[in-house]
């Protein structure tokens, strides 16, 4: 199930994402704490009377700004517990502590903390500039990302004995060759360093070393024991390095050519941030199948960058996302291209596995001359009998702009605990309207259903599409009990307090443009 979360994060459609937005807090700071430092399983518990002293005591302080409420945070909590105990057990100068910051608004508004968990690197006692944490958050990448603050991000390499072991000691690693370590061009590389985690970063200055990997200026190598083995990136001695330019080039050639999608192998493929995934769906056990991978993989090549290839076991470990797809075992061998930006899924009109037709189907991808293939379920019998109406991607278009009707969508995930929170509200909402001859209270299933012009970036995602012409659309988004709901309603979709955001939604390809 967490990974179920985690994957609709990514290509399955829109998702929690990684945080919780905060209302308007409102508590009474408790005076008599003192400035002790107590512990829960091994995290300081910090408050606005212990955090200086939590700073001046700890050299590297991360601090989880938390609310008990937050799904996110109480997810995050075991594993912010064993980084804290891994972090200790190696004797390691860096501590973790949280605040909540429901309870300990002083600390909430000094820091700017909006969403939740929110976590910052405090580093040498300084208050007024912490580092916003940048790592995943699991307890593998919490204490990676600790351990390369709390030392050197990259190790001098002398000789080329030690650079032969330190080459050899992972599948990946990175080696900066710089004439000069106190250049620009290294200093940025450090830079880089510190936060790439997941990769051991070495640096290099011998003219040895330099003549010992057949270089002869500065140049970033990353060295893998797969694909080609090594991928030299020379510094541009007009420009320079680029940080953030060197990061990606990183990320995306530290993967395989080819990923398969596993528990081992899911953070790499999201942390790439590549913007286009190609998912060749296969069951492993069909040795005719496992043959299709020669023409994806002889595909790969020409996208690098782009498009990352992925191979999914339909009876391994990708089973579980198949419905996200609307795909079933028997649906294998497909293809299906994602567009990470909006969850957009593309697929061939008859799936075709040479790397020609892989290519060709990609570039018309990436040209905009193929219509994404959109989810749908099947409507319920009495879908439009209910109180709350069961929208669908096949029926959403017609109610939603129906310029006869005011009509109000709730776009839900079932497993989304805020909308389980208010689904009896809603419920109550439809209750009260349903004899309304021009309002109309709906709910879509946004996990099971796409809409062509429409991207739900979370959930619960409320709109009111207003009767009349223009498709307009307005985004509800004040306080979720019925009493609100209906002044809304009542007041022709908005409030007093708040002025509504109104945008217009464009219609599918093949209508007219919305009337002026």
């Amino acid at each position: 199930l967490v990974w179920l979360l985690v994957l609709s994060l990514a290509w399955l459609g829109p998702a929690l994402g990684g945080e919780e937005e905060d209302g308007e807090v409102v508590a009474e700071e408790d005076d008599t704490l003192s400035d002790e430092l107590g512990e829960e399983d091994g995290v300081l518990v910090l408050h606005e009377h212990n955090f200086a002293r939590a700073l001046s005591e700890h050299r590297l302080l991360l601090v989880e700004f938390y609310a008990p409420w937050c799904g996110h945070c109480q997810r995050l909590a075991p594993a912010f517990a064993q980084a804290a105990a891994a972090l200790r057990n190696e004797s390691s100068l860096a501590r973790l502590g949280k605040v909540d910051a429901t309870a300990q608004v002083a600390l909430a508004n000094e820091f700017g903390i909006t969403s939740y968990p929110t976590l910052k690197l405090f580093r040498d006692g300084n208050r007024t500039h912490p580092l916003a944490y940048t790592g995943r958050m699991d307890t593998e990448g919490i204490v990676r990302w600790m351990q390369r603050r709390a030392s050197p991000s990259a190790t001098l390499l002398q000789d080329t004995d030690t650079a032969a072991a330190f080459v050899g000691s992972q599948d990946t690693v990175v080696v900066g060759f710089f004439k000069d370590l106190g250049s620009e061009a290294a200093e940025v590389f450090y830079e880089v360093a510190g936060e790439v985690v997941d990769v051991p970063f070495g640096v290099a200055e011998a003219a040895e070393l330099f003549q010992a990997y057949g270089l002869s200026a500065d140049t970033i190598c990353l060295f893998k024991k797969f694909d080609e083995g090594r991928t030299d990136f020379p510094v541009d001695p007009a420009q320079g390095l680029d940080a953030a330019k060197l990061t990606r080039l990183l990320r995306v050639h530290s993967l395989e050519l080819v990923m398969e999608f596993t528990n081992e192998t899911s953070d790499q493929i999201f942390s790439a941030k590549i913007p286009h995934h190609m998912l060749l769906f296969l069951n492993k056990s069909s040795s005719a199948q496992l043959a299709l991978r020669d023409g994806f993989r002889a595909a790969a090549g020409t996208f690098r960058g782009e498009v990352l290839f992925v191979v999914v076991d339909v009876t391994g470990y990708g089973a579980d996302v198949l419905p996200f797809f609307g795909l079933t075992p028997a649906d294998a061998p497909t293809l299906r291209l994602v567009k990470m930006e909006n969850n957009r899924k593309y697929q061939m009109d008859q799936d075709a596995f040479s790397d020609t037709a892989i290519r060709t189907f990609i570039q018309a991808v990436l040209d905009g001359k193929v219509k994404p293939r959109l989810l749908s379920a099947e409507p319920p019998e009495d879908w439009d009998t209910r109180p709350v109406k069961v929208l669908v991607g096949k029926t959403f278009e017609q109610v939603a702009f129906d310029e006869t009707k005011n009509v109000f969508v709730k776009f839900y995930a079932p497993w989304c605990s805020h909308c389980q929170a208010m689904a009896a509200a809603w419920e109550k909402l439809g209750e009260r309207y349903k004899d309304h001859e021009d309002i109309v209270i709906a709910e879509l299933d946004a996990t099971a259903n796409e809409l062509e012009n429409i991207t739900i970036n979370g959930f619960p995602t409320l709109h009111y599409f207003p009767a009349g012409p223009g498709r307009k659309m307005v985004e509800y988004k004040s306080a979720r009990d019925v009493e609100t709901f209906s002044k809304f309603l009542e007041n022709g979709g908005t409030l007093p307090e708040e002025p509504p955001a109104v945008s217009h939604v464009p219609p599918r390809q093949g209508q007219g443009p919305p009337p002026t």
